[in-house]
């Protein structure tokens, strides 16, 4: 069975928008199907390269899956989450010049078999960014970062990585009975995947809440020196301390994995998603460092999970994660 039979092609009809809007002001406008299933080079322009003519290039690919919540007794919902996120960016305006967007379709898992569905991810994130074409993962569960992982190790198995999450929690969870993942695992399972590559597995949580981690966790942390940016401290306003601090990470690494949990965000701000934070952060406190990270031009891959629309009131947490890749996609450049 290959990687494809878990893979759906884009659904350009999702992306709709005013109709007396100008050419190339919204979103919906300027996205361009992409299909994985088919040669990619013979879909894409060859202009349409960071490395040519300062253009840069990104795809959004869907992980459609609450699987890895429903094995980590959250509420599950995750599922649908792709579809809003796209259905609300379409109406967002589009600023900058010389970025095409695509829109790369989907990663399912429609029968519980998570792994398969975190490999499939991997091989799509490998092919986007073999490409020269910034993945963008829409979420889905976090387990998602798994098989994100997956891509990024494959495509830059010898570069310093450094891994950014945006999270109420560290995502560092013992694995199940027969070695099997869920939302809370990934990045234990990240680390471990350094430990048999000999790896150094640099992890930097920003937003973590005491009350959202047991001590096990915290412990699990240490051993792998986790870095810690709690919510209580960004929400005392030393937001410009942080922002050296990640300046260092930026500074020590070749290139930057960020992912976003949107779990991170008071519950006022992302009410739709499986482990609502009463005192979560506010966009405004976390916009800052996406800016930061994007400008570096050191991301190589971005993802934002656990939208779970059925509990999303107003939509307001698909605008937040609408907002934060207008966000990334206005403010990403290249290193030098």
């Amino acid at each position: 069975m290959t990687w494809t039979t878990r893979y759906l092609p884009s659904t350009i009809s999702l992306w709709q928008g005013r109709t007396d809007s100008p050419n190339a002001s919204c979103f919906f406008q300027v996205i361009q199907p992409l299909n994985l299933q088919q040669d990619i080079s013979s879909q894409t322009n060859p202009a349409h390269h960071h490395l040519v003519n300062n253009v840069l290039a990104f795809a959004l690919i869907g992980f459609c899956s609450d699987e890895g919540i429903r094995r980590n007794l959250g509420r599950i919902g995750a599922t649908e989450g792709p579809k809003n996120i796209r259905e609300v960016l379409a109406k967002l305006p589009f600023h900058r010049k010389n970025i095409v967007c695509y829109d790369a379709g989907d990663i399912t898992c429609i029968d519980n078999d998570l792994e398969k569905s975190q490999h499939a991810l991997g091989k799509a994130v490998f092919l986007l960014l073999q490409h020269q074409i910034t993945p963008i993962i829409l979420g889905g569960g976090h387990e998602l970062a798994w098989g994100h992982f997956q891509g990024i190790a494959k495509r830059y198995p010898r570069e310093n990585l450094g891994i950014i999450n945006f999270d109420a929690h560290f995502d560092m969870r013992p694995l199940m009975p027969d070695n099997q993942g869920n939302s809370g695992t990934p990045f234990l399972q990240i680390a471990k995947a350094h430990d048999q590559t000999k790896r150094r597995f640099d992890y930097h949580c920003i937003g973590i809440q005491r009350t959202g981690n047991i001590g096990a966790l915290f412990t699990t942390a240490e051993n792998y020196q986790t870095d810690i940016i709690y919510a209580e401290d960004l929400q005392q306003g030393e937001i410009k301390k942080y922002l050296d601090q990640v300046n260092q990470v930026i500074h020590n690494n070749q290139i930057i994995y960020l992912s976003l949990c949107l779990d991170v965000f008071a519950s006022a701000y992302a009410p739709g998603v499986s482990a609502p934070q009463a005192l979560g952060l506010t966009p405004w406190q976390i916009i800052p460092f996406v800016r930061q990270l994007a400008k570096s031009g050191k991301v190589v891959s971005y993802d934002i999970a656990e939208l779970s629309p059925k509990y999303d009131i107003d939509s307001r947490t698909a605008k937040l994660a609408a907002n934060l890749i207008y966000e990334i996609i206005h403010h990403h450049d290249v290193y030098p």
